[in-house]
């Protein structure tokens, strides 16, 4: 019995030797990674007053995966060789403007983003628009059809989506699928098996098997990409759901912005699926194919941002920032979830001190209560700062946009938070061009009408359980 009990102390010891040892390294990790003291604190706290449990949290979502690459530069410069063909600017199209010409560096430089000169851009603000002009597109297609989402869902447009690409498939054009697979958790295997017995294509993005714990759970493919032969594109913020359509029983409609491009755009779009589709594939498509001679059916200038959590910089967080920071005039921002960095944060309340008018449109209500209750606790210093905050109430909104000056738009996959800026695979157009701008600007004042301005004196004077229970949250802003 004393044996026993002797033996148990002695493997007890050595197990808790053997984790404070773990931890150790861990937090040595951590303060060798230079990371922000704001996020380094955190996780060391986690670390020692959460035993076991802080180890778990940290497996799956405090690892920095900056120095990781997920595609050899050789077969990056392979893939991106042919939209970079057409980076010249035809002598009859204007240039970037002088304001935004360090942006366009910094986009280049460290995500070799390609200027892609003549773009034609249409604007969808809601599900059905968007689904008829892309089955409208899908029927043309006679080459190949490049289909990536982060939520396909099991549900009626799903289940038409499906039937489409496998008549396509049958009928000899080349589908490939990509999805994320965590964002399509809820959705059966045998979905996607009935269009690979159909002849598709199909990956799931960073696959995440349970019970084999891993880290991948934190890092999802948030993209929303759609290209047909090389000469029509999709991307936006709309998932393939129903809720797009019908709306939701909680939040109503859902209002949101989906694009279409034409031109060189397309050739953007093509080479994010490209990239997306060798890291899960390690099929290496460039063949000119792909990317066909376009006409310019206008005068834009646009750069495809694909940023995630992997390389050195944050470059669509280094990229909103500078866009603020550099607003003359006004700066318009919608967005589902608003928890900004620190330094984000910093750059808005440092704008709107200054003068600019700076223009937040945030949901009233939201599909992610946790994530919204942190969201209000950013928006006091705001309003402080003479920020104007509006909670629109004509359903859900989860469109996503900063529009500037009348030149700059940014659109696409991306919210402002820090899943979208630290932990996603997102892609964002950065789109100069005056016309382009205007119409985005319009498309926000709609929207205003069907806001409700916040007003200050009200809003600071909240029940003070309510702002608690919000600042509580916001420790958790990283994860939500």
């Amino acid at each position: 019995m004393f044996a026993d009990i002797s033996l148990q102390a002695i493997v007890g010891s050595i197990v808790f030797i053997l984790y404070c040892i773990t931890i150790s390294g861990l937090i040595l990790v951590i303060i060798t990674e230079n990371r922000n003291p704001l996020k380094t604190i955190p996780w060391v706290i986690v670390l020692l007053m959460l035993p076991g449990l802080g180890l778990v949290f940290y497996f799956f979502f405090g690892q920095d995966n900056r120095k990781q690459r997920i595609i050899s530069r050789r077969t990056y410069k392979r893939i991106m060789k042919r939209p970079q063909e057409g980076r010249k600017a035809p002598h009859d199209l204007c240039t970037v403007p002088e304001q935004y010409k360090p942006l366009s560096t910094l986009l280049g430089y460290n995500n070799q983003s390609t200027l892609l000169y003549g773009s034609g851009i249409t604007i969808y603000t809601n599900g059905p628009d968007k689904f008829d002009a892309l089955f409208e597109e899908l029927e043309r297609a006679t080459h190949h059809i490049h289909f990536q989402y982060y939520i396909f869902l099991e549900d009626e447009i799903g289940k038409k989506v499906k039937e489409v690409l496998i008549a396509k498939a049958r009928a000899g054009v080349k589908v490939r699928v990509l999805y994320d697979d965590v964002g399509c958790w809820n959705v059966k295997e045998r979905f996607f098996r009935e269009m690979k017995n159909a002849g598709i294509e199909v990956y799931a993005f960073l696959k995440v098997a349970f019970p084999v714990f891993t880290s991948k759970v934190n890092y999802r493919n948030h993209r929303k990409i759609v290209v047909i032969d090389g000469k029509v594109g999709f991307m936006g913020g709309m998932n393939v759901a129903d809720r797009y359509i019908t709306g939701t029983s909680w939040g109503g409609n859902w209002r949101d912005t989906h694009f279409k491009f034409t031109g060189k755009g397309v050739h953007g779009l093509q080479s994010a699926f490209l990239i997306d589709w060798y890291v899960v594939s390690k099929k290496l498509l460039n063949d000119k194919i792909y990317y066909p001679p376009v006409e310019a059916p206008a005068d834009t200038i646009m750069q495809l941002l694909t940023s995630g959590p992997v390389g050195q910089w944050r470059t669509l967080l280094q990229a909103i920032i500078y866009v603020v920071a550099n607003a003359r005039k006004y700066i318009y921002i919608q967005t589902p979830y608003f928890l900004p960095t620190e330094g984000l944060n910093q750059a808005l309340q440092t704008a709107a001190l200054g003068g600019i008018d700076v223009r937040l449109m945030l949901p009233e209500r939201s599909d992610t209560p946790t994530a919204n209750m942190a969201s209000h606790s950013f928006i006091d210093d705001m309003v402080k700062a003479g920020a104007k905050v509006y909670f629109y109430g004509s359903g859900f909104l989860h469109s996503k946009l900063v529009v500037s000056d009348d030149v700059l738009t940014c659109i696409g996959s991306a919210n402002m938070d820090f899943r979208s800026f630290e932990h996603n695979f997102e892609i964002t157009a950065f789109v100069y061009q005056n016309d382009f701008a205007l119409q985005m600007k319009k498309i926000f004042l709609h929207d205003m009408q069907n806001s409700e301005k916040l007003i200050p004196s009200r809003w600071l004077k909240r029940p003070l359980r309510q702002r608690i229970a919000e600042s509580f949250m916001r420790l958790f802003s990283p994860l939500l």
